[in-house]
């Protein structure tokens, strides 16, 4: 697995695996995260992917040329969550294609994070997500070394951020 910078060229591939994680979730009766449509369908959410991917730091997993995750980073929060009283990095997006589940893509994503944050001489770094459901995805980002820290609410969507020191 490579991973390079990537940007705005690269929203169409963000879509796509925004897409085919509705899709995945949808099956499985995991609506409450993304809904059932797709990402590409809306076109908010198709102005949001593309101006994340022109402002953000953009980051692309690739595995034998094949994009398999990408991964968003801003030293600023999403518009919903408070800033931190330091510097940070903030992971505001982190998708991986379906087809590389598993496969530790996610992790290696985080892990660039984690280097860039270091390299940028920040001890601090967050991401949000889905706080519903059956928790999955809080632990998933436990298990790759972040702590939960607060509770919120965006409309009827229930998030929680996650912090991760890295001293």
């Amino acid at each position: 697995m490579e991973i390079r910078r990537g940007g705005a060229a690269d929203a169409p591939i963000m879509l796509a695996m925004l897409d085919g994680a509705v899709a995945w979730l949808a099956a499985r009766g995991r609506t409450g995260q993304w809904g059932d449509r797709p990402w590409s369908d809306d076109p908010r959410r198709v102005e949001r992917i593309t101006e994340i991917a022109r402002g953000d730091e953009i980051w692309v997993a690739e595995v034998r040329g094949r994009p398999s995750g990408v991964m968003a980073l801003s030293p600023e929060p999403m518009h919903y969550v408070a800033p931190a009283d330091e510097p940070e990095l903030y992971i505001k997006l982190l998708v991986t294609d379906r087809a590389f589940a598993g496969r530790g893509v996610g992790r290696a994503l985080i892990g660039k994070a984690a280097d860039e944050a270091r390299a940028r001489g920040v001890e601090l770094l967050r991401v949000d997500c889905y706080g519903g459901g059956d928790g999955r995805l809080v632990d998933y980002y436990r298990r790759n070394g972040f702590e939960a820290v607060a509770e919120f609410t965006v409309g009827d969507w229930p998030g929680r951020l996650l912090a991760r020191r890295l001293g």
